[in-house]
């Protein structure tokens, strides 16, 4: 999938992105793509009410209550399955994120609608770690 010029800018200056569903376990796609993006430098918070620490990094249990501790989300990177997304894009568009992440294999259309109407730029059913490295390939960050 080729990114709009939009989408790779809003990549390109993001500090923080709040991943959605992040597990503490290792060996799941959601550590391993938050692992990748604190690498990479970005400012991470893992959003799972069950965890208070992720990565040795602080978890909320919300976007809001993320935002209202670390200050503005970029990139709120969703690793839910597409049925229990559309509360988590709300709270996304509640809290100012520029872009939605929807990983492979999630997506839902009416949050998708509603995001892109709250002018939000949204991403369903592809792999942020994936189109990041991508893009350094191609040196575009």
């Amino acid at each position: 999938m080729i990114l709009d010029s939009g989408t790779i800018t809003i990549i390109k200056e993001a500090r923080t992105i709040a991943v959605v569903g992040c597990s503490p376990k290792s060996y799941r796609d959601s550590n391993s793509v938050a692992r990748y993006l604190l690498e990479q430098g970005y400012g991470v918070l893992p959003i799972n009410p069950k965890h208070d620490m992720i990565l040795g990094v602080r978890s909320y249990p919300d976007l809001p209550t993320a935002r209202e501790a670390e200050g503005p989300i970029a990139i709120v990177d969703i690793f839910r399955s597409s049925e229990k997304v559309l509360p988590h894009v709300k709270e996304a568009i509640e809290i100012g994120a520029r872009l939605i992440w929807m990983q492979m294999g999630v997506a839902h259309d009416e949050a998708a609608l509603l995001a892109r109407s709250a002018g939000i730029t949204v991403v369903m059913d592809r792999c942020l770690r994936i189109q990041h490295k991508e893009l350094r390939r191609q040196r575009l960050l």
